[in-house]
């Protein structure tokens, strides 16, 4: 909150340089700031996958590998929870090719495919349904970001599946009627054959941005399937790799809500105006580093001032308008009267020029204090005062006991005259 707050107000200070260019700050969700999470109701999937596992069982490697491929198809509703956790259920169909040693044992046996060493080719079909945890782990690593093209997801599980195999008792001539069929559990020669087996998963899903509510999907899976295969009247695991492709679908708010901050606007500053800006940051700065030297003097005493070299008010002072050295106006009638009292008392005088730091630069500003009590000096002696009376010095400050601001230039723009004691 403090930082929106700051922000906002330097948006404020520096974004508005005048009432007829200033904009209005805009407020936008910044991702950087973190995410909250959506409504229930957004963030919701579906998936359609296609295409290929392979058995690896013990016998199965006997096989070729094209003859122990088998298609692969599921359909997946899900739900990302936060950018990083995410649920799916599914349906799931497996064609599973392999090679049992028993045509009692395993089922899906093909008894006119006998092969070698006693093993027959073996062919059924799964379906079932599984459940799966998710973690996206590019958002986990990189951070989240609307709108990424490609996002990594691990994800692992379990599943339930029914095997149905056709039967065919006939003779390898194939004269009796082969159908597919679920058998559940069956003792069959004093064998039991298991249809009804689980399995565990994992695997990476990738996905590909295709627009706003369509993903591309590329899931690597390996699966350990709980089968009635290779054993005499035992079940088994068997490895089950597959890779599949797919599309996804995303319903409603697909991406994660993040906090609201200000932005400042877009606005091009002419020179005059970044010059302005310069002069006030720099004033910023100074008053800064006023405000901490003060507070770093709070808990000392008060310094003494020094005594001041002169305690009585100036005898005059001649006053001059802005980068001009020359008396003018009303001030030779002030230099004239100064004359006169000094032409009267018997005593010496200290001249001081002085000019404003609040305008031009030091080089102009010098000259233009030597030149203001050189003018002065010059026009008392032009009335008679004696040169050896008068003696003259510049002061590079502004008059300190004047000084209050800009506002009060005009009165350090003058010299000073001061009976010396």
């Amino acid at each position: 909150m403090k930082k929106i707050t700051l922000l906002a107000l330097a948006c404020a200070m520096f974004m508005a340089p005048s009432a007829a260019t200033a904009q209005e700050v805009v407020y936008v969700e910044d991702p950087a700031q973190g995410y909250t999470f959506n409504r229930f109701q957004d963030n919701w999937f579906i998936e359609a996958l296609g295409g290929a596992g392979i058995m690896m069982s013990k016998y199965d490697a006997k096989a070729k590998f094209g003859d122990r491929l088998g298609w692969k198809a599921n359909l997946v509703v899900g739900k990302w929870f936060s950018p990083l956790l995410g649920l799916r259920f599914g349906a799931e169909f497996n064609q599973m090719k392999g090679v049992a040693d028993n045509n009692y044992a395993a089922i899906g046996v093909r008894k006119d495919k006998k092969m070698v060493d006693g093993l027959y080719q073996q062919h059924f079909n799964n379906i079932g349904g599984f459940a799966d945890a998710m973690l996206n782990v590019t958002n986990w690593w990189c951070g989240y970001r609307p709108g990424r093209f490609y996002n990594g997801i691990v994800y692992g599980g379990f599943g339930v599946h029914w095997g149905f195999s056709k039967t065919n008792n006939g003779l390898p001539n194939g004269n009796q009627k082969s159908t597919w069929e679920y058998a559940g559990v069956k003792k069959q020669s004093g064998l039991k054959r298991y249809e009804r087996n689980f399995s565990a998963r994992a695997g990476l899903l990738n996905t590909f941005r295709l627009s706003e509510h369509v993903n591309l999907l590329l899931d690597l899976r390996f699966e350990i399937m709980q089968e009635h295969v290779d054993g005499h009247g035992n079940r088994t695991w068997n490895e089950y790799p597959s890779a599949l492709l797919g599309l996804s679908y995303r319903f409603n708010k697909t991406e994660w809500t993040a906090p609201i901050v200000p932005v400042c606007p877009t606005y091009k500053y002419t020179d005059d105006e970044g010059d302005a800006l310069v002069a006030r940051l720099e004033a910023a700065n100074r008053k800064i580093r006023d405000l901490e030297a003060q507070l770093a003097g709070c808990n000392k005493p008060a310094p003494v001032p020094p005594t001041p070299v002169e305690t009585d008010a100036p005898l005059a002072t001649v006053y001059y308008p802005i980068n001009v050295s020359k008396i003018v106006g009303v001030q030779n009638d002030v230099v004239n009267a100064v004359a006169g009292v000094m032409l009267e008392e018997n005593k010496n005088y200290k001249l001081t020029g002085w000019a404003d730091n609040y305008t031009g630069n030091d080089k102009i500003n010098t000259r233009l204090r030597k030149d203001r009590v050189a003018g002065v000096k010059k026009a008392l002696m032009d009335k008679g005062v004696a040169e050896s009376r008068l003696s003259t010095e510049i002061d590079d400050r502004n008059r300190p006991e004047v000084d209050f601001g800009p506002k009060s230039a005009p009165l350090s723009r003058a010299v000073t005259i001061y009976r010396k004691k």
